[in-house]
């Protein structure tokens, strides 16, 4: 039997909103996983646990489910006028590959905390007591957000009062400011990648659909839940449960991924589970939560479900929040028409877990819509610090 001796690489588990991952910082990693390539997505494999055919991750930090299996790498920013460079990878649980196509929004909110703590932003630019502002360069998405992260006594601020629905224990409210959060892409079009707010989206043997695609915080597709046989308020288990269910999401999902552009044909569909999200949106109504707790009709605009990697997620994706507060301003999308329609620059929303709130300040200019900035606020923690342990032929 062979055996080999296991490496040790410095690492921070981290809960950043809803979201857990592995942070490290670029040059801690080993040398031949510092660029991008095969080794430094084997080394990810590894340290998540995937892929698993038990989809548990038993052998690995990852938690088996697509707000657990996350990685991110930090290094001091290449940008001009930022501090940090934020890449994140998602790990599918039973697949050899990691998705590097899009941002996590959840995660953002532990970057600015981990970039202070561990010398990645300049030490003047850090108050004794106050708000330090971290300037964090999205390196998956080319885009600049601003994390606004509480410091007491020269030192992050983890606990608090604030709580957020998906979380159980209150922490320190860190604010994040997405800017310019629509991907315009290089031709300079707007962030609806077929030029309308609504399309339909005939997806053959399953339906033709009325969607919104939007290019902002994440690519996403907007469905009307009661298109689709839904109400809105369903939880995780009303859906992850029923396979068929999820397959016929995963088609829907591929299909549209076609006509927003963002691959040629559906067979690249499972090869990119990150990008984009499907998400149904409904008029209010009151449910209970996964926690128990009674969200009432009056204590949101709408409703919104999201999948992720899959499966209907236990709350809500950052970057699915930044795509929700961005088409809720937007007169005439289906999740602002859901809303109630007309103009509004902040919108509550009803996920699993509670309550959201998100806001986004849309301008129409010379016929293309313009977001410049969305705004939400997280909390983020410190789990464990140390090294994660990896068998050194891993990658």
């Amino acid at each position: 039997m062979s055996a080999v001796p296991q490496i040790k690489v410095p690492a921070t588990y981290m809960r950043g909103g809803t979201s857990k991952g592995v942070f490290f910082k670029l040059d801690d990693l080993p040398a031949a996983a510092q660029v991008a390539g095969q080794a430094r997505d084997q080394l990810l494999l590894r340290v998540i646990g995937s892929p698993d055919p038990y989809g548990k991750q038993i052998d690995g930090m990852g938690g088996a489910s697509s707000s657990t299996s996350k990685t991110v790498i930090l290094a001091k920013s290449s940008q001009p006028e930022h501090d940090v460079d934020y890449l994140f990878g998602q790990v599918p649980i039973d697949q050899a590959v990691v998705d590097w196509s899009g941002n996590c929004g959840n995660l953002t909110a532990a970057v600015g905390s981990f970039a202070i703590s561990n010398g990645l932003v300049n030490a003047e630019r850090i108050p004794e007591n106050g708000i330090c502002t971290v300037r964090i360069w999205q390196r998956n998405i080319q885009k600049t957000i601003i994390a606004h992260v509480p410091v007491t006594n020269g030192q992050v601020q983890e606990t608090g009062d604030f709580e957020l629905d998906g979380v159980t224990f209150p922490a320190a409210e860190v604010q994040i400011e997405f800017l310019d959060p629509a991907d315009d892409g290089e031709d300079g079009g707007d962030m609806f990648p077929t030029g309308n707010l609504v399309d339909e989206l005939h997806v053959p043997d399953v339906g033709t659909f009325q969607a919104t695609f939007i290019n902002a915080g994440i690519p996403t597709i907007f469905l009307n839940a009661e298109a689709i046989g839904y109400q809105g308020t369903e939880l995780q288990e009303h859906i992850n449960s029923d396979a068929a269910a999820l397959a016929r999401f995963e088609k829907i999902r591929a299909y549209g991924a076609v006509q927003m552009g963002l691959i040629k044909d559906i067979s690249e569909a499972a090869a990119r589970q990150h990008t984009p999200k499907i998400a149904f949106v409904s008029a209010p109504k009151s449910y209970t939560s996964s926690s128990g707790k009674a969200v009432a009709a009056a204590e949101v605009d709408l409703l919104v479900r999201a999948l992720s990697m899959g499966k209907l997620h236990h709350a809500m994706m950052g970057t699915a929040a930044v795509a929700i507060g961005t088409a809720a301003a937007i007169p005439g999308t289906l999740v602002n028409l859901a809303a109630g329609g007309g103009e509004r620059e902040a919108v509550r929303f009803g996920h699993p877990s509670g309550t959201l709130r998100v806001g986004a300040q849309a301008e129409l200019i010379a016929n293309k819509w313009v977001v410049k900035k969305a705004i939400m606020s997280r909390s983020a923690r410190v789990l464990m610090e140390g090294w994660v342990r990896v068998p050194a032929d891993s990658f």
